[in-house]
């Protein structure tokens, strides 16, 4: 997938985080953790920017995905430290799924083109495709984009309309 399928997916997939983030502090911080999630969908990609990285390798496996969920997930029980135990425990998963869900829903979209993903290599070599479209289609892309829209954007309205 390209840049808008990438963000669109990373919408949906953040989508029932969002609802809770939404029910349980408000609808300001469930679009700031969509912005967040949107500005990050691409991460994996940036192994086309290193030198001696294989595109579709390492930054496209859970173990990536395992790597940024707990580097969010110290800064998150960073910051909650300054609240208690509580507060940091909860942030610290909070920012454990913010950073593992943004790599997963990057993987789920690779995983819709032929190219697919190898999301437990170098353990396991199995690959997994859908085959649906080519990364580069922009019906798929332009059509992930907009159903990523509509699915957080649903999610955050229900969210604001859970009684407290």
């Amino acid at each position: 997938m390209h840049r808008k399928g990438h963000v669109g997916a990373s919408l949906v997939v953040y989508a029932p985080l969002g609802f809770l983030v939404t029910a349980l502090a408000s609808i300001e911080l469930g679009l700031v953790g969509a912005a967040g999630v949107a500005s990050l969908a691409m991460v994996p990609d940036l192994d086309m920017r290193v030198p001696f990285v294989k595109h579709r390798g390492i930054t496209h496996t859970v173990w990536f995905a395992l790597l940024v969920g707990v580097a969010f997930g110290i800064a998150g029980l960073a910051l909650g430290l300054q609240s208690g135990v509580a507060e940091a425990l909860l942030f610290g998963g909070a920012g454990f799924l913010f950073g593992a869900v943004t790599i997963v829903s990057h993987l789920l979209a690779d995983a819709l083109t032929p190219m697919g993903v190898r999301p437990y290599a170098p353990v396991r070599d199995d690959e997994y495709t859908l085959d649906l479209f080519t990364a580069a289609n922009p019906l798929a892309n332009y059509g992930l984009l907009g159903l990523g829209g509509v699915v957080v954007g649903v999610a955050l309205v229900a969210g604001e309309a859970v009684p407290v």
